[in-house]
């Protein structure tokens, strides 16, 4: 049975002084905030300032692993192929050049559709879920199918979704509630957010660059925080997400359930990109992506800070979700880092904060 309790740091051979420095960058960010350690099974931190433990943090893209995981399961169960065009499942998908794209570039942010509009207008309709999957039919890629990785920051989520519901004919909400959520006993990690959930919810705050603050005002919108948005709109607690990826790096089980296959969590992890990084087109960065995950160290640029450290392991996983949330997981050293921030700030700023927090766990390992 997985303990949720806190730990001394010598039971999991990690140095106390080392996690306290974390712990101290971590409330040196924002207002509120959540930080969960856990090694070889044990937590180390699990501590939250300027909220409860069970507040619900947007986590932005920090969620999409969640979605991408989804497809490894019906692809587990052989409803779908990773190799398999994405019009096979979703004819309209196929308008505009788009017919080649196979399910797996969409994993690989390969589809050549890092937008379907433009990011200002796709971000604007994120709350209509109809209208992001019109525009997602009638979009033209903007690079070759499988030529270049450029990151599909909103249309990750629509692309996906929609597959997930045409192929198990259950919207991404339920079937993510059903396949994962309840199964695991995840009760506080929620697609979308209703009027009672969103009394728990954390308020973003923002530099007082004018970009973040748009972005802070938005995002703290209740209809979006409502909206069903799997790229960018999950909301849970850092205690949550760190269940989830401990499961990851059990193969796939967690307290004697099992959601996922070995192979399926290890075909989700499998890299897609050189050992180095690609240069992806839309973040104008190297970056390891695999098939539902950002890979660890080599890449992202150094200069632009490495959300999984600059001493992370090349076989870690994860994604962070605009310099705010950060979760991954490390099998080399069975870690689970999960840190939630409510501070919106530059994205460069916030990956190499990111970066040095993770640091500071990475190196209380020894």
């Amino acid at each position: 049975m997985f303990a949720w309790e806190e730990r001394p740091a010598a039971e999991a051979e990690m140095d106390p002084d080392r996690l306290a420095q974390a712990w101290a960058l971590a409330r040196e960010r924002g207002t509120a905030g959540q930080l969960c350690v856990l090694r070889g099974g044990r937590v180390v931190l699990d501590r939250a300032y300027g909220c409860a433990p069970d507040a619900l943090f947007l986590t932005f893209s920090a969620g999409k692993p969640l979605t991408a995981l989804l497809v490894h399961k019906l692809a587990e169960r052989g409803a779908l192929a990773l190799d398999e065009r994405v019009a096979a499942y979703w004819p309209e998908f196929g308008a505009n050049g788009k017919d080649a794209v196979t399910v797996r570039q969409v994993l690989q942010h390969r589809s050549g559709l890092p937008v379907a509009r433009s990011l200002l207008r796709d971000a604007w309709a994120i709350t209509d879920w109809e209208r992001s999957v019109r525009a997602v039919e009638q979009a033209a890629p903007a690079y070759p199918p499988g030529e270049v990785a450029a990151y599909h920051i909103i249309s990750y989520g629509y692309i996906l979704g929609e597959l997930l519901r045409r192929v198990s004919g259950v919207p991404v909400r339920e079937l993510l509630r059903s396949e994962f959520l309840e199964p695991l006993g995840l009760r506080d990690t929620h697609l979308g957010l209703s009027r009672e959930l969103a009394r728990r919810s954390v308020p973003l705050i923002s530099t007082p660059g004018a970009a973040d603050r748009l972005r802070r005002m938005y995002f703290n919108r209740r209809a979006v925080r409502r909206a069903v948005v799997p790229a960018s709109g999950l909301s849970t607690t850092a205690r949550d997400l760190a269940r989830f990826y401990a499961m990851l790096l059990r193969g796939g089980e967690l307290d004697g359930v099992r959601v996922l296959a070995p192979a399926s969590v290890e075909e989700a992890r499998r890299p897609s990109t050189a050992a180095e990084g690609d240069l992806d087109r839309f973040l104008r960065m190297r970056v390891r992506w695999s098939h539902g995950f950002q890979l660890g160290p080599p890449g992202p640029d150094p200069q632009a800070g490495r959300p999984m450290g600059q001493l992370g392991s090349p076989h870690a996983f994860g994604h962070n979700g605009s310099g705010t949330c950060l979760g991954w997981a490390d099998p080399t050293r069975d870690l689970v880092f999960v840190h939630f921030t409510n501070l919106v700030a530059p994205q460069r700023e916030g990956s190499r904060y990111e970066s040095r927090i993770s640091d500071a766990v990475i190196a209380a390992c020894g």
